[in-house]
């Protein structure tokens, strides 16, 4: 059950942090409201419960109850049909290459209390429960206020790299991992509609600072380099140790891996560190 909104905490798998889903504003929120209830370090079953009611959506989104309503009653027809879509999902078992998986495997809309119910399905149980590594954290009052679709995933993508201040993501697996592959083949339509509002929608609503610029390989624009850092600090930053930045680039080597495979030498030099260069021929995948 939800308690104090100011305090809930959404822990998330790197792999559907990265992974491929397109999920509408109040469909976010609502997997994102139920995630945050999860304790990250215990196991989590099917048949596990979340509840949401009218009331904590619009305390947590900054909507009206009545919008709140609306959007839970709409989100209580369409969120079971939604998947998410995991590349290399398991790293001892490298010959399975995608997973396809639907978020939830029930969801009960309950009008008289103005509330829905879900579980989580089985394959995503362990993406959200008895997380030991590689997983990313955030406070869910930092995305509350967002209004952009693409904001949160961005918003995720980067406080993933929250201790490095700055990512590099290939255009194309940025649109895949949207699902908006098939739209925006010119990339400043691209930039106006997905990039543009969703750097400004977490400008203004999150606990980021973020700017951009974009990188070409040849001619062709094929990279965003993303830079961020936090707004405000209520007590002084530490200095990041070179192990710590090691660790963090190191936790998100499968991204790096798969960017390799899909470009091998066309991959500009200066998108991979060299600490994951280093690590991924000592794992004999370089």
């Amino acid at each position: 059950m939800l308690t104090n909104n100011n305090n809930l905490t959404i822990y998330k798998a790197n792999k559907i942090v990265e992974a491929g889903f397109k999920l509408s504003l109040n469909e976010q929120r609502v997997i994102l409201a139920c995630i945050a209830q999860v304790r990250s370090t215990d196991s989590l079953l099917t048949c596990d419960e979340f509840e949401l009611t009218a009331s904590h959506f619009s305390q947590m989104f900054h909507v009206t109850e009545s919008r709140a309503y609306h959007a839970l009653t709409e989100v209580s027809e369409t969120l079971f049909n939604r998947y998410v879509v995991v590349d290399n999902p398991y790293p001892d078992k490298p010959r399975i290459k995608r997973l396809k998986m639907r978020w939830i495997s029930a969801i009960k809309h309950v009008p008289d209390e103005g509330k829905i119910i879900l579980n989580f399905s089985q394959d995503m149980l362990p993406y959200l429960s008895e997380l030991k590594g590689r997983f990313t954290r955030y406070e869910l009052k930092n995305i509350g206020k967002m209004t952009c679709v693409y904001a949160i995933r961005l918003y995720e993508l980067l406080i993933q790299w929250q201790k490095r201040g700055s990512r590099t993501v290939d255009i194309e697996w940025l649109k895949r991992q949207f699902e908006i592959e098939l739209l925006y083949s010119d990339v400043c339509d691209l930039k106006k509609r997905v990039l543009i509002p969703a750097v400004e929608d977490i400008n203004e609503n999150s606990n980021l600072h973020v700017s951009w610029q974009q990188i070409k390989t040849g001619r062709k624009i094929t990279h965003f380099t993303f830079k961020f850092r936090e707004k405000v600090s209520d007590t002084p930053k530490k200095t990041n140790s070179p192990k710590s930045k090691i660790l963090e680039t190191v936790n998100n080597i499968d991204y790096f891996y798969d960017m390799r495979q899909k470009f091998g030498d066309l991959l500009p030099t200066n998108v991979i560190p060299e600490e994951v260069v280093s690590e991924l021929k000592k794992q004999g995948r370089w």
